[in-house]
């Protein structure tokens, strides 16, 4: 079956489509950053909220996949695709974002989601998916450039957590290995609506395991309604999210792509400052500014090169 998004796409407007997904998608990124602290707050346990939510957003998806009839595909192949990308771009990754966030703060999680970007521009390089354009790059260390700069005024204030601030640093690369895999090993004429559900099948299969390990709990409050509803609307979220990253995967590349975290640091530390009451990131308005600089100059460079492979 040929991509959905794909199909859509205006020919004279070949970055519309990826643009639109980036940015919903990031915004349901920043969205996802904050709920996770709520759920801290309603004594739900990082991995008792991670996995409940992926495993309602596993049945949303693939509850629209049969509607669809496009479920996942089931192949040697395509079991390696599920169950790696689920361990680095849900699993892994989400859990030490939602496991740090209690230690570190929404803003700044939301803030270093936004770092993979030059890791995945140097591998993609590297690998030859990308060929080196002054525009996207510069649009893709501009973005960096905000991220650390917020990342490093978080180092050097009193009340650090160096423990935690360095964990949650390595979500970014797990982030970006990510990227990358998706892009080398999408399977043949599989769409993104049947690849989302298989992933997140995976991912909730690992975690429901993880729940057995000693020292992690399952366990949800069932004596208050909130728990119940943060999951549901969490579960609402992930299956958006998941499932416009894969769109924009195929429609964008997984330079463009990266930048999902730096759309959801736009949108996830205003909402965990105003909303959440957390302290300001010291150098947000500017660190913000160079986000969404290098954003719009990766995307006008992504929107470059498609209209000059079209005018071919």
């Amino acid at each position: 079956m040929a991509h959905s998004a794909t199909r859509s796409t205006d020919p004279h407007r070949p970055w519309l489509v990826p643009l639109l997904c980036l940015l919903f998608g990031g915004a349901l990124l920043g969205l996802s950053t904050n709920l996770a602290k709520l759920a801290g707050e309603t004594q739900l346990s990082p991995l008792a909220f991670l996995c409940w939510s992926i495993v309602g957003a596993a049945l949303i998806l693939l509850f629209v996949a049969a509607l669809r009839r496009d479920l996942p595909p089931i192949s040697g192949h395509t079991m390696e695709y599920y169950a790696v990308s689920a361990l680095v771009g849900v699993a892994g990754s989400n859990l030490i974002f939602f496991s740090a966030i209690p230690h570190v703060g929404a803003g700044f999680v939301a803030l270093i989601i936004s770092l993979p970007p030059l890791l995945t521009y140097v591998g993609a390089l590297a690998l030859g998916m990308e060929r080196f354009r002054t525009t996207r790059a510069l649009g893709v260390v501009t973005a960096l450039a905000g991220a650390g700069m917020l990342a490093a005024r978080k180092f050097a204030a009193p009340d650090t957590d160096g423990f935690w601030i360095l964990l949650a640093l390595a979500g970014p690369v797990l982030l970006a290995i990510g990227n990358i895999y998706r892009t080398l090993r999408w399977p043949r004429g599989v769409s993104a609506d049947a690849l989302a559900p298989g992933m997140l099948v995976a991912a909730a299969i690992m975690l429901l395991a993880a729940g057995w390990v000693p020292g992690f709990s399952l366990a949800v409050p069932m004596d208050q309604t909130l728990p119940l509803l943060l999951i549901a609307v969490q579960a609402l979220i992930f299956a958006g999210q998941f499932l416009l990253l894969f769109i924009l995967q195929k429609t964008g590349g997984p330079v463009l792509l990266s930048l999902l975290g730096a759309v959801g640091a736009v949108i996830g530390v205003p909402v965990a400052v105003f909303v959440q009451g957390e302290t300001p990131p010291e150098g947000l308005l500017a660190g913000a500014a160079l986000i969404a600089i290098g954003v719009a100059l990766v995307t006008f460079g992504k929107a470059r090169q498609a209209q000059g492979q079209a005018d071919k």
